[in-house]
């Protein structure tokens, strides 16, 4: 299956669309909108209780009997044998609690606020996937471009290992630098060959993450370079935090929550008021009664008014209600402590890996040009093999540093747009 997904044509893909492609076709977030599905069908008045119940029964009964029954007068004995009477009945039934407290209000509004958590916990979730697919994206672009300097060393080493074979052979270089050529040759090859495996990783990664069921199909990135966002203003994204970050917004909403959990309890301070009625129909047929039939009909309605006096939990339940608003604040307080920590770190990273990519981008045009400097002066024969591979070795490390804080840069700007809220900007 793996020979049969490399020969197959590769799918070129932008951010944009391996974002949406994971937005649709991703299992657990499948399961997720299927959990916010639910907490939308709860939000319904029938199940806060604020609508009545109505019931509808119908019932038979057949009664099979025999009986011997002697007349005081007479003292005749008067039996009766096998007599079937029968009873059909059937209603319908309203009850509905009018008042109780505020309790089915604060239900419902509860139940309201749930749905509201259910789209923030989808939202996270869909934030959460949306930065790690862009992380993992950005990977499988960063290890193709490590994998395409491993293939130019091993170019180099090949160009090298040529010059130096050649030489031998008329007898200008001597075997150890032919051998020393062929070491040098054989570790970038190896090298190179082990990067294929990381880039084969990072592209079923990507390919899991965005559901394709052939994970092994291939992939290629229409960006070939990683772009840098260098715009960003830290006063800017903490206001964005405040205002729009998921986790904060899921805070303030468990904190809502406790409160109508308060309010449910103050509830029980106030009288019920409940309204039942019913209309009822019966039907009795009879053997030997001296009636041959008999029908009932008719409709019943009642209140109910009630009052707990005293259940032994209100107080207990009252105060500890009042600890989880508290805890809720506090929770929220840490919350929003602990994100301008992330924050501040993460924009500390940001801020140095932006310097950094002026240093690394000043120290590869250097090494590039002390490796074109050195190559001639090697094919001159003024520079040793030893001397030409440390001249290699700095290039494809100046340009290994330049990908890497380039990518590290790339993860601390989808870290900061994901706490600030706007990770959907990488959409656009």
């Amino acid at each position: 299956m793996l020979i049969a997904a490399v020969a197959a044509e590769a799918q070129t893909y932008t951010l944009r669309k391996c974002i949406e492609t994971g937005l649709e076709n991703n299992y657990s977030l499948r399961i997720t909108r299927n959990e916010e599905q639910v907490a939308h069908n709860n939000a319904t008045m029938a199940n806060a209780g604020l609508l009545p119940a109505v019931d509808l029964n119908a019932g038979y009964k057949g009664a099979l009997s025999s009986s011997d029954a002697k007349m005081r007068s007479t003292g005749e004995i008067q039996e009766t044998r096998n007599s079937l009477d029968h009873t059909l009945n059937a209603g319908i039934g309203v009850n509905w609690t009018i008042f109780d407290g505020f309790k089915t209000t604060t239900n419902y509004k509860q139940l309201k606020e749930m749905e509201r958590m259910g789209e923030t916990a989808t939202r996270i979730a869909i934030e959460d996937f949306t930065a790690g697919i862009a992380a993992e994206y950005y990977n499988f672009l960063h290890q193709k471009l490590r994998l395409a300097n491993y293939y130019y060393a091993v170019t180099l080493s090949k160009e090298r290992l040529r010059i130096v074979e050649e030489r031998y052979n008329i007898g200008n270089f001597s075997r150890l630098d032919y051998q020393q050529a062929k070491v040098d040759f054989n570790a970038d090859s190896a090298k190179y060959m082990k990067q294929q495996e990381v880039v084969l990783t990072s592209r079923i990664a990507l390919n899991e993450m965005m559901a394709i069921e052939q994970v092994y199909t291939p992939i290629e990135t229409e960006e070939k370079e990683i772009t840098i966002n260098s715009t960003l203003v830290f006063a800017d994204l903490w206001n964005a935090t405040l205002e729009s970050n998921a986790y904060l917004i899921l805070a303030n909403q468990n904190n809502r929550l406790s409160e109508l959990d308060y309010k449910k309890v103050l509830s029980r301070n106030y009288p019920y008021i409940k309204l039942n009625a019913g209309y009822d129909f019966t039907y009795n047929k009879y053997d030997t009664n001296s009636y041959l039939r008999r029908n009932n009909w008719g409709g019943s309605a009642g209140i109910t008014i009630g009052f707990n006096l005293w259940d032994g939990n209100r107080r207990r339940e009252k105060r500890n209600a009042k600890i989880e608003i508290e805890n809720a604040k506090l929770q929220r307080n840490q919350l929003e402590l602990s994100l301008k920590a992330d924050l501040g770190n993460l924009w500390q990273a940001y801020q140095n890996n932006l310097q950094l990519l002026d240093l690394e981008r000043q120290n590869v045009i250097t090494a590039r040009e002390n490796h074109d400097i050195a190559k001639e002066r090697y094919m001159l024969g003024d520079l040793s093999g030893f001397e030409m591979r440390e001249a290699q070795k700095s290039l494809l490390d100046a340009e290994e540093r330049l990908l890497s804080v380039e990518y590290d840069t790339k993860i601390c700007e989808i870290s900061l747009m994901q706490i600030s809220g706007n990770i959907k900007e990488l959409l656009k």
